[in-house]
């Protein structure tokens, strides 16, 4: 399937609408060494009159290392048929299983990042990392630090300045 260039304006509805459920693929990492994990926290908008895509990682996560390596990451949204996989990447971590090779999710070389986007998602954002910032505890309400931190491992925020935004032709037929 040819994939073409996408703006923003374009694609910020169904990205958003998929955020949470089933959730998107966030890829960091180079073509020859990288790893998918799911996403489901995730803002998507203008910030210093830059396009971004803000995402949360935290520092325990495999997915972390290759981030705070290559400066890059790409967001990839989900084709139909997919929950399956989006579900496992979420579940399995990438320092035990190769979830490219595992769930049959293609790398395809990014015009802009180090990091590659999937071949099999329909809309694929690629995001250079230009401001990060840890959570900071004594700023969180109590409340969502028991539901979400109740062991510590807060997110760091990195704010990825969109450079690129593929879709397939036929994207909108292929969205859950």
């Amino acid at each position: 399937m040819t994939k073409r260039k996408a703006n923003l304006e374009e694609v910020v509805i169904p990205t958003l609408g998929l955020l949470e459920n089933p959730g998107l693929l966030l890829v960091s990492g180079t073509q020859e060494k990288a790893n998918v994990m799911t996403i489901g926290w995730g803002f998507l908008g203008n910030i210093w009159s830059i396009p971004v895509f803000i995402i949360a990682v935290r520092p325990s996560r495999y997915t972390y290392r290759f981030i705070e390596s290559t400066g890059d990451f790409t967001v990839n949204v989900p084709a139909k048929n997919m929950d399956k996989i989006v579900s496992a990447c979420g579940t399995f971590s990438g320092r035990s299983v190769d979830k490219f090779k595992e769930f049959k999710l293609t790398p395809v070389k990014s015009e802009y990042v180090k990091s590659p986007i999937i071949k099999e998602c329909s809309i694929n954002f690629e995001c250079k990392v230009i401001y990060k910032q840890d959570l900071v505890p004594e700023r969180i309400e109590k409340n969502i630090i028991d539901n979400y931190y109740s062991g510590g491992n807060f997110h760091r925020l990195y704010f990825g300045k969109i450079l690129n935004i593929v879709v397939d032709e036929d994207y909108k037929e292929k969205l859950p």
